[in-house]
C-alpha cells in the first residue's frame, strides 16, 4: 500500500511541476510521403503512364475523324467526337473479299475460343488431379513428356499437325482448330493444376479415401470447390492466347471462318484506297476488350491462383 501511494504521489507532483509520464517506446510510424515512397510511387506512376499512352493514343485516334487526324497532333484529343469510325470497323471494313467487318470474325472467335476452352481446362484439371493424387505407372515419364511438349515451338508442329487434320477431314474447319488449341493449352495447364493439387492439404484427400471416396468424388466433392483460383488462371491463359492466336488461325482455318486477329490483320495491312488510321484504331481496340475485360474482372483471383499453382513442383 504505501508503495502504491508513493507512486501515486510521485505522478501527481510530476504532472503539477509540468513533467509527464513516460509513454510507450519504440520506432516512429513511417511517414507516408517519405523520399523512398516518393521514389517507388513516382516510378510506378512513370511505368503505367508509359504503358497506357499507346492505349490512350488509339483510343483518342478512334474518335477522330480523318480531317482531324491529318493534321498531325496524335496526342491531342479530338475535337469532334465520332463513333463512325466503330461503327465501319465493326460491320464495314473490307477484310479481304468481304466487307462486313470485324463482327464475322468476332462470332468465330467466340465459337472457337469457348469449346476449346472448356474442353482444354476440363482435360488439364483431371490430369493434374490424377499427377497429384493418384500416382500411377509410368505417371513421372507422362508428366515429363507434357512439360516437354510444352516448350516445343508451335512453328515445328505445324507442317504435321495439318497433315494430321486432313487426314481426320477436319482441316480448315472450325473444328480442327479447336482440337489444336486443346492440345496445344494442354502441358502448362496440367502444370499448374498439378502444382496447385498438390499445395492442398493432404489430409483431406486421406479423409476421404478412407471413408471411401473414389477418384471422381474426391474430385468433384473435394477439389474442385477448393481450386476457383487455379480455374481462373486457367481461363484467362487460355482466353488470352486463344483470342490473341494468329498463326493458328490463318493456317488451320478458311477464309470464312477466320477469328478475329486474322481479320483485324487484312483490315490494317490493306493496300486499297485510303490508310484510315481511325478505323485500324477501333478495330484493335474491338479486338481487346474482350481479354482486357476478363482481366479487369478477374485479375485479383488471377494472382492468387499464379501464386499457389506455381510455388510447389
Amino acid at each position: 500500500m504505501d508503495n502504491i501511494a508513493n507512486h501515486s504521489m510521485a505522478a501527481a507532483h510530476a504532472a503539477a511541476s509540468g513533467g509527464s509520464v513516460a509513454g510507450p517506446r519504440g520506432r516512429k510510424p513511417r511517414r507516408t510521403l517519405s523520399r523512398r515512397n516518393m521514389i517507388v510511387y513516382g516510378t510506378l506512376i512513370l511505368v503505367a503512364l508509359y504503358y497506357l499512352l499507346p492505349l490512350y493514343v488509339m483510343i483518342v485516334t478512334s474518335l477522330k475523324g480523318m480531317p482531324e487526324i491529318r493534321v498531325g497532333n496524335i496526342f491531342a484529343p479530338p475535337l469532334e467526337i465520332t463513333f463512325e469510325p466503330w461503327v465501319k470497323a465493326w460491320a464495314e471494313a473490307c477484310t479481304g473479299l468481304n466487307c462486313d467487318g470485324l463482327s464475322r470474325g468476332f462470332w468465330n472467335s467466340v465459337r472457337i475460343t469457348v469449346p476449346s476452352v472448356i474442353i482444354s481446362i476440363a482435360i488439364a484439371s483431371v490430369n493434374g488431379y490424377a499427377l497429384a493424387n493418384w500416382r500411377f505407372k509410368g505417371a513421372d515419364l507422362f508428366f515429363t513428356i507434357l512439360i516437354v511438349g510444352a516448350f516445343i515451338p508451335y512453328q515445328v508442329m505445324i507442317y504435321p499437325i495439318v497433315i494430321v487434320l486432313r487426314e481426320m477431314g477436319v482441316y480448315g474447319t472450325l473444328t480442327g482448330l479447336i482440337i489444336v488449341h486443346t492440345i496445344f493449352g494442354m502441358p502448362i495447364l496440367t502444370l499448374l493444376f498439378r502444382n496447385y493439387f498438390a499445395g492442398l492439404p493432404e489430409e483431406l484427400f486421406k479423409a476421404a479415401r478412407v471413408d471411401g471416396a473414389g477418384f471422381w468424388t474426391i474430385y468433384f466433392k473435394i477439389m474442385l470447390p477448393m481450386s476457383l483460383p487455379i480455374f481462373v488462371v486457367a481461363m484467362i491463359l487460355q482466353v488470352t492466347g486463344i483470342w490473341n492466336d494468329f498463326l493458328f488461325g490463318v493456317v488451320f482455318t478458311r477464309p470464312e471462318y477466320y477469328p478475329m486477329t486474322v481479320q483485324l490483320n487484312n483490315i490494317v495491312n490493306s493496300v486499297q484506297g485510303v490508310k484510315e488510321y481511325n478505323v485500324n484504331m477501333a478495330a484493335t481496340i474491338l479486338t481487346g476488350l474482350v481479354p482486357l475485360t476478363v482481366y479487369f474482372v478477374s485479375g485479383r483471383l488471377f494472382v492468387r491462383g499464379i501464386a499457389a499453382g506455381a510455388v510447389k513442383g
